[in-house]
């Protein structure tokens, strides 16, 4: 029996990946991957809400270095590069997760709960962006749109990142947000 919650959370995270992958999201339950896990239904539920948010684990992580990171971009940086010096700090974060992303994206593009959940943690994380762009005195609506079109830009590179591993994360993020600076000085 694992003793650290720690231990814990990771082993009923891999029991869910692992049941995901072989029987489907519908037909696991939470009792399944506690089994799998080694420990009781109950503390499943100790660690996750539910059988969804196994997978969503490291959200408030990346909430917390995103918006720290948005903190402590110099005074007076625009917000698109503001936000870009942020999501370089997140890098370290993606490549730590790298190993499960992938089989855990497949399960995700093949479950209508899970891509739900997965867009409501992504709006929570744009809005969290605003309100660290917000807290810089950007206005509210630049600070909303520049955090759609940079959480937007960021799975952009990190979708070139996990289909092309050999040039890092890094450059990506530097290439897509090149990239958008050039279509909005063509709109001009």
């Amino acid at each position: 029996m694992p003793r650290s919650g720690e231990e814990v959370r990771q082993r009923l995270q891999q029991a869910a990946l692992e049941l995901y992958l072989e029987r489907g999201f519908d037909q696991t339950t939470t009792e399944n991957i506690a089994t799998r896990a080694g420990v009781t239904e109950r503390t499943f539920f100790r660690h996750f809400a539910d059988k969804r948010e196994v997978f969503f684990d490291g959200e408030a992580q990346l909430r917390d270095v995103l918006t720290r990171a948005v903190a402590a971009v110099p005074a007076g940086t625009k917000p698109l590069p503001t936000l870009r010096a942020a999501f370089h700090e997140a890098v370290p974060l993606f490549e730590q997760n790298r190993p499960v992303t992938e089989p855990r994206s497949r399960v995700i593009a093949t479950t209508a709960a899970l891509q739900e959940r997965a867009l409501a943690k992504g709006a929570a994380l744009v809005r969290a962006l605003t309100d660290a762009l917000r807290a810089r005195g950007v206005d509210e609506q630049l600070a909303m749109l520049c955090a759609q079109v940079g959480m937007d830009t960021c799975t952009i590179a990190f979708r070139g990142w996990m289909d092309d591993p050999s040039e890092g994360l890094h450059a990506q993020l530097d290439r897509a947000f090149r990239e958008l600076r050039l279509a909005a000085a063509a709109l001009r």
